[in-house]
């Protein structure tokens, strides 16, 4: 009796671990997350609070996660070529965030690596519109979906949970760009020379 309760279970959970990885295996081999927003700011403040790795400390939602993670910035904090790496707890990891094409006013593009939880490698794009009197900022991360990512996928929306914080910062650097805008002189943007 007890063997074919032991025997029942041991069936059911290779089943249940062979449909998982099936799962796993139909889903999509790479994935993108996108938001925007727009703000009463001219581009280029937006984008300077992007382009300079210091300033994600004051809207970027994972600076939240974790205010005790520890940093390291390359030399270069500004533009192409800037960088810094970061190890912290579960919430965010450890990785790296390299600054790869940055054109004044527009885009900038970036090489997002990720150590832990899991190792990966993500292109992330933010752009910067312009209209009238407002900014819309686009903030997009595209990578490929490791077999573990696939399977987390099964259970949580990549793009409903890193979109959550992409909206999250988003709102943080709108607040941050406006409040820039209002403090700054009509027609003249606070920007790093």
């Amino acid at each position: 009796m007890i063997l074919k309760i032991i025997i029942g279970v041991v069936v059911a959970l290779a089943g249940l671990v062979v449909i998982v990885v099936i799962a796993a295996m139909l889903q999509p081999n790479e994935f993108s997350v996108q938001r925007s927003l727009s703000m009463s700011a001219p581009p280029e403040i937006a984008f300077a609070h992007v382009n300079d790795l210091k300033k994600w400390e004051a809207w970027s939602p994972w600076e939240k996660l974790d205010p005790n993670m520890r940093k390291t910035y390359t030399d270069n904090v500004v533009g192409e070529g800037a960088s810094y790496s970061w190890d912290g707890n579960s919430d965010i990891g450890e990785g790296s965030l390299t600054i790869i094409q940055s054109t004044p006013e527009q885009q900038i593009d970036m090489d997002l690596k990720f150590v832990r939880p899991f190792a990966c490698e993500n292109d992330v794009v933010f752009t910067f519109v312009p209209s009238g009197e407002q900014t819309t900022v686009t903030w997009k991360m595209d990578g490929k979906n490791t077999f573990f990512s696939k399977v987390m996928c099964l259970f949580i929306s990549m793009d409903k949970m890193v979109g959550s914080q992409f909206s999250e910062g988003l709102e943080s650097l709108k607040k941050i760009s406006e409040a820039e805008t209002k403090h700054a002189s009509p027609g003249v943007a606070n920007t790093p020379s």
